[in-house]
Parts: structure tokens; sequence; C-alpha cells
């Protein structure tokens, strides 16, 4: 199965015309012609369907994305020594960089999970991993922080690493127009559920939005089903990826079938994480996958090996959340949903302060 592409152009033509009010924007949605209407409910359905979305955004450029992962490469390139200079620690590892072995997968400590991966059939089955994830990981914040928030390490500021002089430049460009991305497919997803254009965007502004890169060495971890990023969710709102030049993205849809992510040239994938669950009252469930070395991994490997090009696998990775101090519950209509009681109201700093704490990440990872 393929994942289909929306095309976000005609949307974002006219999406600054659009009212929030729901009933001035029914009106408009017919006024704009069908393809307003079924251009948001296929979001809708298809991230309710398969945690997945794949977008071309035109403001967002293959050379962006290239120029981001060169830059990327450079830097997991450097020595450990180097790199452990940026590591901090001390703030859960929301900033700066985080070595690997450090981040831990959902499905290593989690009871409950593990007893529905042996209750899947034997070819949906992600791969067992060994241990932490081995993998770097670098986390930059990207846009505004607010000031005044009771989760002050949620909202640090970002580190610099010397020697990269367009280190933040390039962060801050490529996160934001990842934002813009996340921002529009939530306000398209909104009008495809029923609600208001803004009721996602209104709760994600001043979030702890977190660019969140990850450097994984091929030339040292290149054997088929070695596991980078063993099975799990993600916590936040919703996860965008530029395309990586290693493939080995494996996401399971909501029917519970595996499939690998495939992501044209120029283009995006948004993931479903958590938040976006709480909010719709499990309408869209997080999304669940893993990045393992596959046959195509090891293709990849040796053309880029002939071309003497980087043997780091770098995903452009991007968490998007709910602002720390708004409330996560469930919205709209959503909240006369029979399993509303399962998603209770709840500060989201507290609620992804409880998921660090199950995966034992307070002084580890941010995400899962």
């Amino acid at each position: 199965m393929e994942i289909p592409v929306i095309d976000l152009s005609r949307y974002l033509e006219i999406a600054d015309q659009l009212g929030t009010d729901p009933v001035i924007l029914s009106g408009q949605v017919e006024e704009f012609g069908s393809w307003l209407g079924e251009l948001c409910k296929e979001v809708s359905q298809i991230l309710r369907e398969t945690g997945a979305l794949v977008v071309k955004d035109p403001r967002c450029t293959a050379e962006d994305n290239d120029k981001f992962i060169d830059m990327m490469e450079k830097y997991f390139e450097r020595p450990r020594e180097f790199k452990l200079l940026q590591e901090r620690s001390h703030l859960h590892y929301q900033v700066g960089v985080t070595p690997e072995g450090v981040e831990v997968p959902r499905s290593l400590v989690d009871e409950e999970m593990q007893k529905k991966l042996k209750a899947m059939p034997k070819e949906f089955q992600p791969c067992t991993p060994s241990g932490p994830d081995p993998k770097w990981r670098y986390m930059w914040r990207v846009g505004p922080r607010p000031s005044n928030t009771r989760f002050k390490e949620l909202n640090s500021e970002p580190v610099i690493p010397e020697g990269f002089p367009e280190w933040k430049d390039t962060m801050d460009s490529w996160g934001c127009k990842m934002i813009s991305t996340i921002e529009a497919v939530a306000e398209m997803a909104a009008i495809g559920f029923g609600l208001s254009k803004c009721a996602f965007t209104s709760l994600m502004k001043q979030g702890p939005h977190l660019l969140a890169p990850t450097g994984s060495d091929l030339s040292c971890h290149r054997q088929e089903g070695t596991v980078f990023a063993g099975y799990h969710y993600d916590l936040n709102f919703l996860t965008i990826h530029g395309r990586s030049r290693f493939p080995g993205l494996n996401i399971w849809l909501r029917n519970g079938q595996k499939i690998e992510v495939k992501v044209p040239s120029g283009c995006l994938l948004i993931q479903t994480g958590k938040q976006i669950e709480w909010l719709t009252a499990g309408e869209c469930m997080a999304g669940m996958h893993e990045v393992v070395v596959t046959d195509r991994t090891i293709d990849a490997i040796k053309l880029a090996s002939q071309q003497n090009r980087s043997l780091w696998r770098v995903s452009s990775t991007l968490f998007a959340h709910i602002a720390s101090d708004a409330v996560l519950k469930p919205l709209g209509h959503f909240v006369e949903s029979p399993l509303a009681s399962k998603y209770p109201p709840m500060c989201s700093g507290e609620f992804v302060e409880q998921e660090l704490a199950v995966i034992n990440l307070k002084g580890n990872k941010g995400e899962s």
C-alpha cells in the first residue's frame, strides 16, 4: 500500500481567507467549491485510518531538505568527544545532543505493549530491539516560547555546536518551514473533522516544538534487522519528516498492517502523535512506527559507498507540540465520544512528563 500524496498548494492559496467560526467556515467551504471540503475530509480520513500522511508543500523544497541533511551529516561525523560537549542530560535531553544508547523504545519497557505485539500476526510484528536505540539525536527548539510557564525544562534555550556558523539559520529555517506545513495540515484536519479551522493550531501557539534530527552510523550498524528506533509512538501532537537518504521506516496502519514508508522526493511525511489522539478522543490514534535496516537500506548503503557519500542516516524529524500550559481534552463533538472518558483533561506539560517517566526518560529523551 502506498500512502497517497496530498498537495497543499491549492489549500494554501485560500487558507488566509477562511474564517475561524465553524458556522462561517461551513458556508465558505461551500462557496469555494466541493474540492475544499473533500480535500480536508481526505486529510482527516487518511490520518484516522493510517496515522500517517505524505504531503507536498511548495514552501518546503527538496533543496531545503538536502541543505539540512548535509549539515547534520557533517555534525554526526564529528568525533564522539566533540558531540558530547552538546549533551544536556540535566535538562532531560530536551536540548542539545542525545548520545546513542540513551533512547529506550517503549516496546522494551511497556508490558502491555509487549502483550499486544505477541498477539500480532508474525508478518506484522515489529523487529525486536536488543536494548536502547543505537542512534544519536539533536534537539533544537523551534519557534517562540512562553514568558511564563510551569514547565521551564520543556522550554529551555537551544545549544549551538562550535564550528557550525550556519547552524542557527539552517535549523531555524527548516524547522519553521516544517512547522508551517504542520499548521496547514492541522487546519485541514480540523475542518475535515468538523471542528473550527484553528481548533488545533490555537493550542500549538508557543508550544515546545522540537526539530530533532537523528543520526545513525550505517558504517557500524549495517546488518539487516538492526533496530535504530524500536516500535513506538510519539507523545507529541504531529511529527513531520523530510525524506531520508536511506530507507528503513515502517509504520502500522490502524488495521494492524505493517508497511514500509516510501516518501517521494520533495515530499514530507507526517505522523499522528499521542496528543492528537487525546484531542480527538481516539478518533486519530497515535501512529506506531520503527526504523530498521532493511534490504533497501543495504542497497542504499552500497550506492552511497560507491559514490563516496556519508553513511550516516539522518532523519530531519520535527515534533510539533501542544503548548505546555494548554489543556489536553477531547475537542468539540469528540467530547460526546463513548471513548472520551479515556482522555480526561490534563495539562499538556504534565502529560509529557508522565510519558517520559513511563519510559524512564527523566534524564533521557523527550519523545518516545
